[in-house]
């Protein structure tokens, strides 16, 4: 049994050494080069494991899973850092330019692909014989259908498409975690047994408790941070005033029975505008992006190292976890690009929908926050199939999607508009 120290220490030593290995030699977005290094090396030490006499590495790796317990980890701390790191950094004014079609997409959207993905693979586990229930695959559908901000921020810098679209992208990926980790959470109820107890206007009532909830406990931390940061002007005290916002906020959160990421969310995007237009000297503006950039990388790098990790060694690769893993990939793309209609049926601000239609169905990456809530299902007969189902998506969407996105949007917006 590894220490939380000797843990810590591998996986940094191991995101230590592949970021520097992708700036050297691979130049690839860094978190998707993190995942896709880790897991080739998951598959190399798991092979190398088959051929060689008590070598164990797969085993090894397989504990070092176990320990760092993603569901946990992300889901009950480090998901606020990513969050907050990545909203404090949005343009809060040009989001709310974009607010209904940014709205429309992290809740019509993540409704109507949670209900894509669960129909469609009830009917491909039903067809390979898996006969997973169809409640327990719209728990499925519910966890995949957020984009990942953490996976989108990493290639959205580079895509030569309009602002506004950029927007949208970023704005939805922000939003629609909060949404769909409420959705994962009132459906996995009514799975575990719940269906008697709890009616449609209920888990509506619940949805709107936790979603609404959520952005008006983020208002009034960060209206309360905002107060707090004016009357000031030292970057280490105005740290620590971000620091408490995203741990008090986020705990908080949880004992208030709402969105603790939609709270953080909110809370981030309120201090990013007000620190650059109503508080913090140029300095201390400078040291605080300094910090959450460098909070942003460490994590990202060690979140996708996981994932990549983990991927081959949780998960038995038989026959049908196969088959409903290659069949969940045309699943979820037929998902996002149908969860984008209500979008198109406003302004999306582009003046050519169909490439903007073209690069926001490609753009639905996923990431760890869709395995991690994936992981945390109890050990049901489903579970297997489900994670293996999740696991082809996440991948094919951060190695395939992420690799081809700046292609496919040069290909539909040859000359950038902004």
């Amino acid at each position: 049994m590894l220490s939380p120290f000797d843990l810590v220490a591998i996986l940094l030593t191991f995101a230590a050494l592949f970021a520097f290995a992708n700036q050297r030699w691979l130049h690839l977005p860094q978190t998707i080069a993190l995942f896709l290094l880790g897991l080739v090396t998951a598959l190399a030490l798991t092979a190398l494991d088959a051929v060689t006499v008590r070598f164990d590495a797969g085993e090894w790796l397989r504990d070092i899973a176990h320990q760092v317990n993603l569901p946990k980890v992300l889901l009950e701390g480090v998901l606020g850092y990513l969050l907050y790191a990545a909203a404090v950094n949005e343009d809060l004014a040009a989001i709310l330019k974009r607010k209904w079609t940014i709205l429309a997409l992290a809740t019509l959207g993540v409704v109507l692909s949670t209900t894509v993905v669960g129909v469609g693979m009830w009917y491909v586990f039903d067809r390979i014989g898996a006969g997973v229930p169809l409640i327990w695959c719209l728990v499925l559908g519910a966890a995949i259908a957020p984009t990942d901000p953490v996976a989108v921020a990493s290639i959205l810098e580079r895509l030569p498409v309009p602002g506004a679209l950029r927007t949208v992208i970023s704005g939805e990926s922000l939003l629609n975690d909060g949404v769909g980790v409420v959705a994962f959470t009132l459906l996995l109820q009514l799975a575990v047994g719940g269906t008697g107890r709890i009616g449609g206007e209920e888990v509506l009532v619940a949805f709107l408790r936790e979603a609404v909830g959520g952005g008006l406990l983020g208002l009034v931390c960060g209206l309360l941070a905002f107060e707090a940061k004016r009357r000031v002007d030292e970057s280490t005290v105005e740290l620590m005033i971000s620091l408490a916002l995203v741990t008090g906020t986020f705990s908080l959160a949880r004992l208030l029975e709402v969105s603790g990421p939609i709270a953080v969310v909110v809370a981030g995007l309120l201090i990013g505008y007000t620190t650059d237009r109503h508080v913090s000297s140029e300095r201390s503006r400078r040291d605080l992006r300094i910090f959450w950039t460098m909070v942003d990388a460490v994590l990202n790098a060690l979140l996708f190292l996981i994932v990549g990790l983990e991927v081959t060694v949780l998960t038995a690769w038989d026959r049908p976890h196969l088959l409903a893993a290659l069949l969940a990939i045309p699943v979820a793309l037929a998902a996002r690009l149908f969860s984008l209609t209500p979008a198109f049926a406003m302004n999306l601000g582009a003046r050519r929908k169909g490439a903007a239609l073209a690069v926001l169905t490609w753009a639905g990456l996923r990431g760890g926050i869709a395995v991690a809530l994936i992981l945390s299902l109890p050990d049901t007969p489903y579970r297997e199939h489900i994670l293996a189902a999740c696991y082809a998506i996440v991948a094919f969407s951060i190695v395939v999607q992420g690799l081809s996105l700046e292609p496919v949007a040069k290909r539909v917006f040859p000359v950038r508009e902004e």
